[in-house]
Order: C-alpha cells, then structure tokens, then sequence
C-alpha cells in the first residue's frame, strides 16, 4: 500500500496537531510507503494551499501506485476536495473538533457539506463523530480513531532540587504547598478564568494554580478592535483564529486581593520545564466550559499529565470524555459547576497519598492504551478498507 499524507501541521511547528500529524506519518511509514505534501513553514501557506493540486498531479505522475489519499485537518480538507474526481483515488480526513463545529452558516452549507463527499472521515474522539452524523456524514464512513501520547516522557526523572527553581521563578514558598496545573491556549472553552475566579477562591490556602501557555503580544489591541465589531463576527474571528482573549480576563483576576499570589500565568516555557512543572505538581485541572460553536476535539495535554503520573481532574464534556476514562486515568466531573469542583478538589489534595497511587495507576493506564502505535494501528486498520479502490479519474 502507497499513501500520500498532505497536512499543514507539522514539525518543527508545536502544537498537538502537529504531533498527531508527525507520529501518524512516521508511524504508518513503518507499515507501508508514505508520500508527503507538507507545508514547510517557509513559504506563504496561501501559496501552498492553492498549489496542492499540481503538486498532487506531480507526485502521482511520479509515484502511480498511490492507492490513498489522507488530508490531516478540515482545512486541508477544503483545499483539496477536487482531488477525489481529479485522481479517482480514495480520499480520507481527520477532523478535529472545530472544523466541523465552527458556527458559521457560510461554513456549514459550503464548507462541511462537502466533506460529505469525500470517501471518509476519521474523528478523533466519539464527540467529534456524533457531530458529523449530526450533519448528515454517513455513519459507516465516519470512523474514530483516538489520538496517542508521546509515553517516552514517563521515562523521565524529576528533577532533584526542581522545586527550589519554581520557588524563584513564583517568588513565593512552596512549602506544604499544593500545586494545581492547567496547560494550554487562553481561549474561552479552556475555563482558566472560570476556575481562578469561582473555584480557586473557596479552596484552602495551601493550593496554588498554575496556567502555561503562550501568551499573546497584543491581545488586548486585539481586543480593542473586537469590540467595535458586532459579536457574532468578533466571535467567528475569534474562534477560527484561536485568539486566546481570556488572558485579559485572567490577568484582571490575578490582581484580586484574595487570589495574588495564589494563581500564575507563567506564559509558553520550555518542554523540559513544563514537563517538571507537571511531575512535582500534585493535580492536572482541565476546566473546560461550553462555547457556542467551539469544542474540545479530544484533549491531549490531559494524556500528557497523565504519562508523567500526575493525576488528572477535567469536565466530562465532548472529546475530553474519549482522552479522560473516569476512574481509570483521571476525574470527570460536571463542567461549570463550582460547587461539584471545589468538593471534589478538597476530597482528592485530603489524601495525598491515595492521590499519588492513583497518579501511577494512571501512568501506566495511559501507558497501555493511548500509546502513539495504539493511534498508528487504528488508522491503518481504516486505511486498509480503502485499499485497492482506485477508480479512473474524472479530469
């Protein structure tokens, strides 16, 4: 089997999707022969998409047993829905989240509705799919294949003397202190703000949170513009460009007399950093909400805290739910509901050492099941059932 894999996310670009798409190529490499068409960042990605199909039709010429086609995102997707009738082979896509949920009437009705027509779509959690067969895709071409998670990074030591250096970089002691972590982009459905303000407060003293991710230079510029916009457009633009607004929102909240010196933005750190801010803290929180038009596709980082044995408390809420198995390798609780966190939090930092158990319970959990070849092996067995369906083409 020959497949030809064209994606825009791609290393060395970092970013979840990026991985997915890294150790899917290089993973299926080992099964088959891979072509790829990949955005190489140094280029104008508008360039690049509106050239796919003669690149295509020069791979082709030059590869002719080319039996499949794979588009990593919705966006390639769009980009490439000619190829199916230009080359008569089977075309596939991994759809995330967002490119299929995004609210836009204009989207949905020209833009989703032509996925339709590609040979099959592959979701990344269960969520994903329901919203696909919500649209009208064909259920027994809609197919779903969980992400993995990179497991070499439980093979990592904590590092002696780490908590030390965060001691410095907070600039408070971290003695006795219980340390809270969430990773990721400051957009609304990640639930940063929700948590600092409404549930950190009622939690004890001892309990600290801390938010990575990478801030933006100028937000609140952005944001200035935004506003003289009418919602719903702000909205849209908001989402497709994955604006993290909240930071304002956060940083407002970090000033409060009864959160100082309790919550940190710490911005985008270095992977080793971040990786040993995550095996000597004592809680990975995922406290996402519900945003209209917006979902959590399936909630890597949540995998990736769970590899380094912390254990993971997150809302039971869309593609979470496929990454987070309650019980297993982490807590699923009600989205938005204060109460019900503050409760569960306070349970679980009572007994540090059930809580550290469970943390190694889980490690290995992860270990076992959303390994980078567990993800590798589903979407060959997709692959496999379009094999050998080239027709002729149509142009």
């Amino acid at each position: 089997m020959e497949i030809l894999f064209i994606t825009h996310k791609y290393p060395p670009s970092i970013g979840g999707m990026e991985k997915q798409s890294y150790e899917l190529i290089n993973g299926v490499a080992k099964e088959c022969t891979v072509h790829t068409l990949i955005y190489d960042n140094r280029s104008s990605k508008v360039i690049f998409l509106f050239s796919i199909r003669f690149k295509v039709k020069m791979i082709l010429r030059e590869n002719p047993n080319i039996s499949l086609i794979h588009l990593n995102d919705g966006l390639m997707a769009f980009f490439a829905l000619h190829l199916k009738n230009m080359t008569g082979i089977p075309v596939l896509v991994t759809l995330h989240g967002l490119d299929i949920v995004y609210p836009s009437k204009l989207f949905q009705r020209f833009v989703v509705s032509k996925f339709k027509k590609l040979d099959g779509v592959i979701a990344v959690s269960q969520a994903t799919a329901r919203e696909c067969i919500k649209r009208g895709f064909d259920r027994d071409r809609v197919y779903v294949v969980r992400n993995g998670v990179d497991t070499d990074m439980s093979l990592i030591n904590k590092q002696p003397g780490f908590r030390k250096t965060l001691e410095k970089k907070l600039g408070i002691p971290l003695h006795e202190k219980k340390i809270l972590v969430s990773i990721g982009r400051s957009v609304k459905r990640k639930g940063f703000s929700w948590f600092v303000t409404k549930v950190l407060p009622h939690l004890d003293q001892s309990v600290i949170y801390l938010i990575i991710g990478p801030p933006h230079p100028h937000i609140r510029k952005i944001n200035f513009v935004l506003r003289l916009l009418p919602k719903y457009l702000a909205h849209l633009i908001i989402l497709i460009l994955g604006l993290g607004i909240e930071e304002i929102d956060i940083q407002k909240a970090l000033q409060r007399p009864d959160i100082r010196n309790r919550a940190f933005f710490l911005g985008k750190l270095p992977f080793e950093e971040m990786l040993q801010i995550l095996k000597h803290s004592d809680l990975y929180v995922m406290p996402n909400v519900k945003v209209m038009g917006d979902t959590e596709g399936f909630g890597l980082v949540a995998l990736e805290a769970a590899v380094n044995g912390l254990p993971v408390l997150a809302s039971a809420i869309e593609g979470i739910t496929c990454a987070v198995i309650d019980g297993r390798n982490g807590f699923l609780v009600a989205p938005e509901t204060d109460s019900v966190w503050i409760e569960k939090i306070r349970a679980l930092l009572s007994d540090c050492g059930h809580l550290h158990e469970f943390g190694e319970q889980s490690k290995e959990y992860t270990i076992a099941n959303y390994a980078w070849k567990k993800m590798v092996e589903g979407y060959m067995a997709v692959f496999k059932k379009y094999h050998c369906q080239k027709d002729h083409p149509r142009e």
